[in-house]
């Protein structure tokens, strides 16, 4: 259409040029007038009809070190992985935003796409896509685009008549990378506070601001209310499609996101939320457990426990109050530093019978964590170093499942995570960071769910004490409080041993899958355009 337009103006002026009248040129400047209103109208329709689009593609190489109870390490010297998010926004006026995100996230050479969990009993694991939706496109899968963010956006003039600006929002929120997890991510900070929330939902936020008609510098007030697991039935499953299933109830999370004060310098950010409903793993007997044969014989088997089906075990509230100074002074090396300091609590709230994080009663967690982000050179001329502390206490169990270390979430570490971080923005499109993330544990449970198999919060000193203890028995007593302990989850429980002993035997058999250590050095390459 455009080259058309041209080729009209050219022949236009053409024929201007072998001669015309006063009526003629009076006819022509019509005619051009008229083809560039018409220009313009096709752009801006062009404009408005788009999506725009943005790439941001990442490439990196981890090196990784577990270091275990058991005395044993694991590892991976060079993790290569890919992660590609396509970024879409458009808006018809000025009134109405849609904005989304597509995402690949993978390792080099390796597909770990696996088959539905739909019974929470497959293979397919907590939060890669199963009916627990929170880390879909954190941990590595495949080379599939997956929706990370999709929701509209309504930008509001004056709320209950006042001079209030406000928004609504609704759908695949954007709420990983929050509030201060965000910088050690080269990041712009999204909706939520990063101590408490760092998972992907889907739900709504609507936020009045609150600075017009208060006088405070960014006051705002922000509710937001997500759902993190339906209890709807898929299709095909059985004879009613989206029935509730009759098993594990609907999870859901709300709550809200106050800023007292938001000057661009001094950023002040509350928050508080409660989630119902939340899941742990069971334990069962384990049906191939057989000390009664020589331990060279196939049929040996000295694991008298699995792990069984998810069921749901209580409630948990949580809040925190994050400060970040961005600019130590009006000039000079200090007007590009920036300072924080996070304060977070937990607490959870078992229901009638159940264990939450290892105990039946309401148990309090807190963690506090500070950081320093540092100009290399007058105004990060040469990159910027990063440096941030955080610890965790006991019962200390947060929303961060999607927190971006291969090793997981080190806000959610139950003792003491260390980083330190160097990024360089090579030209306009391009940067590059080596990280290097060091998580202490003090408790077990820190990487897991909210119950107390997987979520127990036990001292592993203590652990490991009474697994040596166990090991000291004769092999005769060993198999005795094994056949015991295989009874007792089987439901049958023969009465031969003490609940001491078992928690002795069930000690020795976590030896192996507590980590005390972990340890995650990245470096990554982004282009970002």
């Amino acid at each position: 259409m455009k080259k058309m337009i041209t080729m009209s103006l050219i022949a236009a002026a053409t024929t201007f040029a072998f001669g015309s009248t006063a009526d003629d040129i009076a006819d022509l400047q019509k005619q051009i007038d008229k083809l560039k209103a018409k220009t313009g109208k096709i752009n801006a329709q062009s404009a408005n009809d788009n999506i725009k689009w943005g790439v941001d593609l990442r490439t990196g190489i981890d090196n990784i070190n577990y270091d275990m109870a058991d005395g044993k390490s694991y590892g991976n010297d060079a993790l290569m992985s890919m992660r590609l998010w396509l970024n879409m926004a458009y808006a018809p006026d000025s009134h109405n935003i849609f904005k989304g995100q597509l995402s690949m996230n993978k390792a080099f050479g390796a597909d770990f796409g696996m088959a539905d969990q739909s019974d929470m009993t497959g293979s397919r694991g907590f939060g890669m896509g199963s009916l627990f939706d929170w880390t879909g496109n954190e941990a590595l899968t495949d080379n599939e685009l997956k929706v990370r963010q999709a929701y509209w956006l309504y930008l509001g003039d004056k709320a209950f008549g006042a001079d209030i600006p406000w928004t609504f929002s609704l759908g695949r929120r954007p709420s990983t990378n929050g509030f201060l997890a965000n910088l050690s991510q080269d990041d712009a900070a999204q909706s939520p506070l990063g101590h408490v929330i760092n998972v992907e939902f889907d739900g709504l936020s609507s936020k009045l601001d609150l600075s017009n008609v208060t006088g405070v510098p960014g006051m705002s007030f922000k509710l937001c209310m997500g759902r993190g697991s339906t209890n709807a039935t898929p299709l095909f499953k059985d004879a009613a499609p989206y029935a509730e299933n009759g098993g594990l109830e609907n999870i859901d999370l709300a709550g809200f996101i106050f800023e007292p004060y938001n000057d661009g310098q001094f950023i002040v950010k509350t928050t508080y939320y409660q989630a119902w409903n939340l899941p742990d793993l069971t334990m069962v007997a384990n049906p191939d457990f057989n000390m009664g044969v020589a331990p060279t014989d196939p049929l040996f088997n000295p694991v008298p426990v699995m792990a069984g089906p998810f069921e749901q075990v209580g409630d948990m509230e949580g809040a925190a109050i994050s400060v970040l100074v961005d600019g130590l002074t009006e000039e000079g090396y200090f007007a590009d530093a920036k300072v924080f300091g996070s304060f977070a609590w937990t607490k959870s709230s078992p229901d009638a019978g159940k264990n939450m994080l290892g105990s039946t009663e309401s148990e309090t967690g807190t963690s506090y964590w500070v950081g320093a982000y540092l100009p290399v050179g007058e105004g990060s001329e040469y990159g910027t170093v990063g440096l941030e502390y955080n610890h965790g206490s006991q019962y200390w169990r947060p929303f961060t499942y999607a927190e971006d270390t291969m090793i997981g979430s080190k806000i959610a570490a139950r003792g003491d995570a260390f980083e330190v971080n160097y990024t360089y923005q090579i030209n306009d499109a391009l940067s590059l960071q080596a990280r290097y993330v060091g998580i202490d544990y003090e408790y077990t449970g820190s990487q897991g769910f909210f119950g107390g198999v997987s979520g127990g919060a036990m001292k592993i000193d203590d652990v490991k004490k009474a697994a040596g203890m166990f090991a000291g028995l004769s092999d005769s007593d060993q198999a005795r409080i094994l056949t015991s302990l295989n009874s007792y989850y089987a439901g049958s429980f023969d009465g031969q041993s003490s609940m001491d002993e078992m928690e002795m035997a069930g000690a020795a058999g976590m030896m192996s899958s507590i980590v005390e250590k972990a340890q995650d050095f990245r470096f990554y390459l982004r282009y970002r355009f």
